[in-house]
C-alpha cells in the first residue's frame, strides 16, 4: 500500500500570499482602520482561531460578535486561498498510480477544511486530520496516527510524510515512523534529523513518490 501524508499551509497551498488579501478584506466589510487591520496582521500571521476574534472584540470594543467575525475571516480566507494547478495534477496523479493520500494539518478545523473545499484539494484526498479536530498538534503521533486511521491505514503501515515545517511535519514524521520529504523554505534546526528526501517544490515531492512505482 502506497501512502502519503500531506502537511496543507506552506505545503499544498500559500497561505502567506491569501492572509493579507483576507485581512483586508474583512477590514473593509466593516470599516475598520488601520489600527485594527495591523492588529489582526500581527496577531494572526502564523495562525488564527476563534478566540483570536474575542481578544479583537474586547480590545477594540467592537459591536460585532466574535462569530461573525471568525466566520467572515473563514470565508474571506477560502476566497483568496489557491491551489496551483500542476499541484492538483500531481495530486490526482498519485490517486491514478493508486497511493492513498492524507492530510495533516495544524490549525482549526472549519478553517483548514474550508480552504481544502475551496482548492478542490477536497475530492482528491482520503482523509483529513486536523489538530482543531482532536486539540493535538504536529509534531504529536497521535494526529499522524488519526490521519492514517481516517485513511483505512495504520502508521505502522509505513509511508511518507512531506511537509515544510522542520519540525512539525518532519520531527513529526520521523516520530510516527514515517519517510519525510522536507519542501524547502524554513531554516533547518541543527539538533533535527535530517529528511529523507529534501526539495523545492512540492510537485518535486510529488515526483519522488510516483518514481516509487518503479
Amino acid at each position: 500500500m502506497r501512502f502519503a501524508l500531506f502537511d496543507l499551509d506552506g505545503t499544498l497551498v500559500d497561505r502567506r500570499s491569501a492572509f493579507p488579501d483576507a485581512i483586508a478584506q474583512l477590514s473593509a466589510d466593516h470599516g475598520y482602520g488601520p489600527e485594527i487591520e495591523r492588529w489582526l496582521i500581527a496577531q494572526l500571521s502564523d495562525r488564527a482561531d476563534h478566540s483570536d476574534f474575542e481578544r479583537l472584540r474586547v480590545t477594540f470594543q467592537l459591536n460585532e460578535s466574535a462569530d461573525h467575525l471568525w466566520r467572515v475571516y473563514v470565508d474571506h480566507m477560502a476566497a483568496a486561498i489557491t491551489c496551483r494547478p500542476e499541484v492538483l495534477e500531481g495530486l490526482a496523479e498519485l490517486r491514478a498510480a493508486d497511493w492513498t493520500i492524507g492530510i495533516v494539518s495544524n490549525g482549526a478545523s472549519d478553517i483548514q477544511r474550508a480552504k481544502l473545499a475551496a482548492t478542490g484539494i477536497a475530492d482528491l484526498v482520503d482523509g483529513v486530520a486536523v489538530s482543531g479536530d482532536l486539540d493535538v498538534r504536529k509534531p504529536g503521533r497521535e494526529l499522524f496516527a488519526f490521519a492514517a486511521a481516517l485513511c483505512g491505514l495504520n502508521l505502522t503501515d509505513g509511508g511518507w510524510m512531506i511537509g515544510d515545517d522542520p519540525a512539525a511535519d518532519i520531527g513529526g514524521g520521523h516520530m510516527a515512523g514515517l519517510r519525510t520529504i522536507w519542501v524547502r523554505g524554513r531554516p533547518w534546526p541543527d539538533l533535527l534529523p535530517a529528511p529523507h528526501r529534501t526539495v523545492d517544490d512540492v510537485t518535486d515531492a510529488i515526483t519522488i513518490l510516483l518514481n516509487e512505482r518503479q
